[in-house]
């Protein structure tokens, strides 16, 4: 599967009733992941990104005008939760993030 386009958003649980559930790929507070202590918590997205501005032609079905539309450069898809506050993460750096002991209870052998 391609997550190049995914990203994450790790934010602080006492923010999760500010996430509107039909932007992200989660279904609800309830089923989000949480840290080990609780405290943190995250989300994903799809965004689409573009490199370059464009002006695209389209014909207005109702009028058979000609009008341009311009796309500018940048991100767009992301959540109105996201904050310049909360970094922002790619697929291979949140696999990094979520193997840590923060996020992950180590295994308990038994003997």
């Amino acid at each position: 599967m391609d997550y190049s386009n995914r990203r994450y958003l790790i934010f602080p649980t006492n923010q999760l009733d500010k996430v509107d559930f039909s932007q992200v790929l989660e279904t609800s507070k309830e089923t989000v992941r949480k840290s080990v202590d609780g405290t943190k918590t995250f989300v994903k997205y799809q965004v689409t990104e573009v490199t370059s501005s464009y002006t695209e032609s389209y014909t207005d079905p109702e009028t058979g005008e000609t009008l341009q539309n311009t796309i500018q450069k940048g991100v767009y898809g992301r959540p109105s939760i996201y904050s310049s506050e909360y970094p922002e993460y790619t697929h291979s750096q949140i696999l990094d993030i979520l193997s840590t002991e923060e996020w992950t209870q180590p295994i308990e052998e038994e003997m």
